[in-house]
């Protein structure tokens, strides 16, 4: 199937993607939830079984360490790592650890991850297992896929539509992956696809437009951070920023004109002088253009901006977009 039908099943009807690279760490103990409400930008403490969250881990400075999902069932707490981050996540979070009562398990060798998403991504799985997560995000519920144990979480929206996570065990990730493909008739949504969808979406991908060097509130980060909740590492900087100041740079998208996808790291620049750079970019089937994610100038940020992004020795014209693309 081309990445243009893959993307077409996600607008318009459900495909899955595998996401078996991701991380996944298991914290039990009592204090598990206080333990990680002190270090996390999210609300963590007040989380009930069931429900959940995303947050970032920060550094003292504000920057971004990890993003990362958060499950809290009923006696333990799921992390969901970026892919090949759980031991170094499992790392700086035992770093942390006293006196607390918590123990740290990198559970991603057992442990295998997927998503359905797309307008019918709910019926499918209330088809297939007969049960499907509460809509609010990263909210979920135990259920089986025939004799099958998951567990199904309601996705945060990378795609830009509705999507429910499924982890179950590694041993029974062909059985899960079988029951849907095949026995539901669902496609499979490679890393393509997904670029053009969650570029369009305007979702940043940590490791590629997210890394360490990234401010908290240079990114759209309302869904990962608690304004109320108390301290936690690089809380000082957010309020500062947030109260007092501004940030340099903002996460913006680009539309581009012509037909080249520029690489990530080419100059966005106006009248000559550079303003940003581009950090992930792909075909917009939606659009029927490039599009891309990149960092700007506050001054140069504004939508509508024209602009040029200079590649391999192309100038292609381009205005500044506001996130998501599409809705």
């Amino acid at each position: 199937m081309a990445p243009s039908d893959e993307w077409a099943l996600v607008r318009r009807r459900v495909g899955l993607l595998d996401r078996r690279d991701f991380g996944v760490l298991e914290l039990t103990g009592r204090d598990r939830a206080t333990f990680l409400h002190a270090l996390l930008s999210n609300e963590i403490k007040a989380l009930g079984p069931g429900q959940g969250c995303a947050a970032t881990l920060l550094d003292v400075h504000g920057k971004v360490q990890a993003v990362l999902f958060v499950w809290v069932a009923d006696d333990r707490i799921f992390v969901v790592t970026p892919p090949a981050m759980a031991e170094k996540i499992a790392e700086a979070l035992d770093h942390y650890l006293f006196a607390e009562k918590v123990a740290i398990r990198d559970v991603s060798s057992e442990t295998a991850l997927f998503v359905l998403a797309g307008p019918e991504a709910r019926s499918t799985i209330e088809r297939l297992a007969g049960a499907s997560p509460p809509e609010k995000p990263w909210s979920h519920v135990a259920a089986r896929l025939g004799e099958t144990p998951v567990r199904l979480v309601s996705g945060g929206g990378e795609t830009g539509e509705a999507e429910v996570w499924i982890m179950c065990a590694l041993s029974d990730a062909s059985t899960v992956s079988d029951a849907i493909v095949r026995g539901a008739g669902v496609g499979l949504v490679g890393p393509e696809a997904f670029e053009a969808l969650r570029i369009e979406a305007g979702t940043p991908l940590f490791g590629r437009d997210v890394d360490d060097t990234v401010l908290l509130p240079e990114i759209p980060f309302e869904s990962l951070l608690s304004h109320t909740k108390g301290c936690y590492p690089g809380q000082e900087v957010v309020v500062r920023i947030r109260d007092r100041g501004h940030v340099n740079r903002t996460l913006r998208g680009l539309v581009l004109e012509g037909g080249g996808v520029p690489p990530a790291g080419a100059e966005v620049v106006l009248d000559d002088a550079a303003i940003g750079k581009v950090t992930s970019a792909a075909w917009s089937v939606g659009l029927e253009r490039p599009i891309a994610l990149a960092f700007l100038r506050r001054q140069h940020a504004e939508p509508g901006t024209r602009v040029s992004v200079r590649y391999d020795g192309h100038v292609a014209a381009a205005s500044v977009s506001a996130l998501p693309f599409t809705r």
